[in-house]
């Protein structure tokens, strides 16, 4: 089995590569941004036939690094999208973050026998697009995200008209029970410190805000033709159940793991054989985990309610939520803002795109959602100067 990794460099792409090398899996092609130190260092204990980082000056300095491997070296958007298409008959796991792995995914699809998705934001800005090109592929896709893996397990051959109910579980963070006005003075150190997962900034912080949640209702809307009156939002604490699915003509699912990342890339990776070699084994539970069904307060995590309205909306309102949530994680990431800030510019940015002609109609091409996605990230980005220059003031 041969496998590519586009994002190898970050949290997902390392457990990725961590999974194949217990596997026996063949690394054949990684792609990354600009780590051309750690992309050299997994090129020479993969020995991969293909390399490149977005950023040519890397992909130049990676070269001089790997003149001893034969491996050939490449920079620049292109040279990322080519990793993630690399060879017909193999999985491609594309774990880029933010929108910069819309185009390595759009590659990808019809080019690979598999892609493994583990890039939230190509199904929330371009979704019905990604779908509609599956469609008419070869290509199948498994989302690598714990709570739509689990979906993914439990909905196996069960049609949609007979699914009454999916709920996708959220730890609540680390900010669970605490009040929107309790959590304006929290600081960047507390928003990374999650109680249940270890994964990168970006998404840490989209867990601690809720977004996260709210991007995994509007996948699972794409991934596997739900409405959104089918899927529901649940409080579970100890990180053991990630969802739980309730049927018209049998009894409820649960899937229960522990919350380790490397279970859903395992599945992506080898289903629907189990793994091979030395892979990552389903851990005992010790005991069953207690799941009560509590509902997440909507008023103190404004930004899960502004991705539901957005799942709603459909259309570019996904485009407009992703943008804008990128870009506002990404100021909080470099302490330009505060937490709450975060929802308040998602919410300026996603009415200020809904008075717009055509409102959040449905994208017509993928240049639109470009277009979408640049102006909504400058609009943030003016947004949060003037409200810093306003506090000054």
């Amino acid at each position: 089995m041969d496998l590519a990794v586009t994002g190898s460099t970050g949290s997902i792409g390392r457990q990725a590569l961590d999974v194949a090398g217990r596997a026996g899996i063949r690394i054949v092609a990684l792609a990354a941004g600009s780590d051309s130190k750690l992309l050299e260092e997994q090129c020479r204990r993969f020995r991969p036939e293909y390399a490149a980082l977005a950023d040519e000056g890397a992909a130049r300095d990676l070269r001089v690094r790997t003149a001893d491997l034969p491996v050939k070296v490449m920079g620049g958007g292109e040279a990322v999208c080519h990793a993630s298409a690399y060879k017909k008959n193999m999985i491609s796991l594309v774990s880029a973050a933010g929108i910069a792995g819309l185009k390595p995914t759009l590659a990808a699809i019809g080019n690979v026998r598999r892609l493994a998705l583990a890039n939230k934001e190509s199904m929330v800005s371009a979704g019905g697009i990604v779908m509609d090109r599956l469609k008419n592929s070869e290509t199948e896709m498994i989302p690598v995200d714990s709570e739509l893996s689990a979906v993914f397990l439990c909905l196996e051959g069960v049609p949609e008209k007979l699914v009454k109910r999916v709920t996708l579980t959220a730890s609540g963070g680390p900010f669970y029970g605490k009040s929107l006005d309790e959590m304006k003075g929290v600081t960047l150190s507390d928003a990374l410190r999650h109680p249940t997962w270890r994964m990168g900034r970006k998404i840490t912080v989209d867990s601690a805000t809720l977004l996260n949640k709210g991007y995994e209702i509007i996948e699972a809307m794409r991934y596997f033709g739900l409405p959104l009156e089918k899927l529901s939002v649940s409080v579970h604490r100890e990180g053991v159940i990630h969802a739980v699915v309730e049927f018209l003509h049998k009894a409820p699912y649960a899937y229960m793991s522990p919350p380790d990342m490397r279970l859903p890339i395992q599945c992506a990776l080898t289903y629907p054989e189990p793994p091979p070699g030395d892979a990552i084994n389903q851990i005992g539970i010790a005991r069953l985990p207690e799941f009560i069904e509590t509902p997440p307060d909507y008023e103190a995590f404004p930004c899960l309610s502004l991705a539901m309205g957005a799942a709603k909306a459909g259309g570019l309102a996904g485009t407009v939520l992703a943008a804008a949530g990128e870009t506002a994680v990404g100021l909080f990431l470099s302490e330009k803002i505060g937490f709450t800030d975060i929802a308040e510019l998602i919410e300026s940015a996603l009415d200020e795109a809904e008075k717009k002609p055509g409102g959040f109609r449905e994208p017509g091409s993928l240049d639109e959602i470009f277009e979408t996605d640049a102006e909504t990230r400058a609009f943030v980005n003016k947004i949060a100067v003037k409200n810093s220059l306003s506090r000054r003031g």
